[in-house]
């Protein structure tokens, strides 16, 4: 999956944390979400603006996280104190 079309990082937006399509909900909104009990039907009913694929790209991403140290520096400081690489076990 592609997901630079769908996971934006734009400075002036939540301080350049990821977000979906450059709107202000963050990809970690969604995983906590997701880690929270909620459905994908439930955040999408709750979320209008968003779609299945975007939830997916959420996802794929905290799998590239986890497994990459190939991430952008400014995605790694936003992400990387919440998952560790299983590469090199980067912080």
């Amino acid at each position: 999956m592609d997901y630079r079309n769908i996971i934006t990082i734009e400075p002036g937006k939540h301080s350049g944390k990821p977000c979906i399509r450059g709107m202000r909900i963050t990809v970690y909104d969604i995983l906590e979400y997701l880690a929270g009990g909620m459905t994908e039907a439930e955040i999408l009913e709750d979320f209008s603006e968003l779609t299945a694929e975007d939830i997916k790209a959420c996802l794929f991403l905290q799998q590239v996280v986890r497994k990459s140290c190939s991430m952008p520096p400014n995605l790694w400081r936003y992400l990387g104190h919440r998952w560790r690489c299983l590469g090199c076990r980067r912080r």
